[in-house]
């Protein structure tokens, strides 16, 4: 496999493990800052407009600036936005957070996706891009249900300290790619 294969799945599950400490306690944090239904829903759709909208911006402009650094900024953002939870207390905050983490994903997922693309070694492309799809789901699995403890007995603001540890790490694995060789 490829050093940079292993270097972005890597940093992709030590990223969705993070993330996933979150997974459905998102909603529980939500309510406790005082948002409703409709602030919970909005937070949400706001990330997911934010990623799509700018994914297609980024995506482009990878084209012709380096992709590597394009998606070290994305998880170097994810990981003050993830800190950033700490910070919140009103839906209003949250908001903020949700639309800085689309920012993010924009800047990472469109970049990574066409980095692994280009380094996946095309006799085990199935395996590879199983080992991306499937992982994270697996990660994510894992990270849900510790995170589900790490609230029941620590509280949230632990959780969203380990996650930005996670994301620290996730970042600077990532970088790694930047200054690796181009041979497998």
């Amino acid at each position: 496999m490829h050093k940079k294969i292993k270097i972005l799945l890597a940093a992709s599950y030590l990223w969705f493990f993070g993330e996933g400490l979150l997974g459905p306690l998102y909603v529980i944090f939500a309510q406790r800052i005082g948002g409703d239904i409709l602030e919970i829903t909005g937070a949400y759709a706001l990330y997911l407009i934010v990623t799509g909208m700018l994914s297609i911006a980024f995506g482009k402009l990878s084209d012709t600036h380096s992709k590597e650094k394009l998606m070290v900024l994305g998880y170097a953002i994810n990981t003050l936005a993830t800190f950033g939870y700490l910070l919140v207390d009103s839906p209003l905050k949250l908001f903020f957070i949700q639309a800085l983490l689309g920012v993010a994903a924009a800047l990472a997922t469109p970049t990574w996706d066409s980095l692994f693309s280009e380094y996946v070694d095309r006799k085990k492309s199935g395996e590879q891009w199983g080992l991306s799809d499937g992982g994270p789901h697996i990660v994510t699995g894992v990270a849900i249900i510790f995170g589900g403890l790490i609230v029941t007995y620590f509280g949230f603001a632990a959780l969203f300290i380990l996650m930005g540890l996670f994301q620290v790490a996730a970042t600077i694995l990532q970088s790694l790619i930047i200054h690796s060789k181009s041979d497998g």
